[in-house]
């Protein structure tokens, strides 16, 4: 696995010396009353979104962060969480883990309220992770399982299901690509290990989360992220990437296969209050309800000219039909 040795030396200099070109994250930064990110911080942030969504972190969640980076987002999950060991950040190359000690020094000068042993640093490999199973509510990464090929990553996520308590979530972060990889950059290690040509097609990236028993998969944002052009990688058409944020929930998969939301919308306007297709789903008269796209092949199977079934807008909050 000489890919994952040239990620590491990368991922080395990185902590050594911030490299603040390496990743382009396509999320703006969580302003938070009374959070302060040290700029060391922010040049730190080797990822392509953000996995920190408040409403994941109620009730004080315990928390696991693969892959600490500068420690920024464990920061940020440490304003949810303000007790000691709340959360556990792991990461294979000990320099990165070094220097987020280093940034947290600086964030308990910037924070009053931020205590750096509210954060347990593990080293550790996400391939076996240093964590028991199930005593974690919310495990994140960000922009690191993209450099897995298919045999890694099936194992990195069955080991973040393996941590995770009943109805758990796991939040991701990584970039995506419909359009297929060649398969020359996908074995060009540095690539792989810049988060750029390990990229799978979306459908790909969600079937890897229900095989190892996600239940539910939310897809929360779908953004522009890099392009590769003949002119400076080796192919020979402009390759689209983007970045996704998606949440996977370790609750009970359905028989009928996994929910996954996609950011699709039913909306029953018909002459009656409601529309109910005795299969637990109830469609207020005017009222748009998030679906899955289970749910939504099986309304629009209906053929029914009085309900709208939106395409996906790869945007889901919450509050949907499952």
């Amino acid at each position: 696995m000489s890919y994952l040795t040239t990620t590491q030396d990368l991922y080395r200099n990185a902590a050594l010396t911030p490299d603040i070109g390496l990743c382009c994250t396509t999320t703006p930064i969580w302003q938070l009353p009374g959070l302060s990110i040290p700029k060391r911080m922010q040049e730190m942030n080797y990822g392509c979104g953000s996995t920190v969504h408040p409403r994941d972190l109620v009730n004080n969640p315990s928390i696991l962060y693969v892959g600490v980076g500068g420690g920024m987002e464990l920061l940020q999950f440490s304003y949810f969480n303000r007790q000691p060991g709340g959360i556990i950040g792991v990461d294979v190359v000990h320099e990165m883990l070094q220097a987020s000690e280093e940034n947290f020094k600086l964030a308990e000068a910037e924070n009053p309220w931020f205590q750096a042993d509210f954060v347990d640093l593990r080293q550790g490999d996400a391939l076996s992770l240093p964590v028991e199973s199930e005593t974690i509510d919310v495990a994140a990464q960000n922009c690191l399982f993209n450099i897995f090929k298919q045999e890694d990553l099936k194992q990195a996520l069955s080991e973040m299901y393996r941590v995770l308590k009943p109805y758990g979530r796991l939040v991701l972060s990584d970039p995506i690509c419909d359009g297929g990889m060649p398969e020359n950059l996908k074995e060009d290690e540095r690539l792989r290990a810049l988060c750029l040509s390990g990229a799978l097609p979306l459908q790909e990236y969600i079937k890897a989360l229900t095989d190892v028993g996600f239940g539910t998969i939310e897809i929360r944002a779908r953004r522009p992220y890099r392009v590769l052009s003949p002119a400076q990688y080796a192919t020979q058409e402009l390759i689209y990437i983007e970045s996704v944020e998606v949440c996977a929930i370790k609750d009970p998969m359905p028989a009928d296969g996994p929910c996954v939301f996609t950011g699709k919308t039913a909306i029953y306007f018909g002459e009656q209050e409601y529309f109910d297709d005795q299969k637990g789903h109830v469609l207020m008269n005017n009222q748009p309800l998030a679906v899955c796209d289970k749910t939504a092949a099986a309304l629009g199977a209906l053929g029914m000219e009085d309900i709208l079934v939106s395409n996906s807008t790869f945007f889901y909050d919450g509050g949907g039909c499952c």
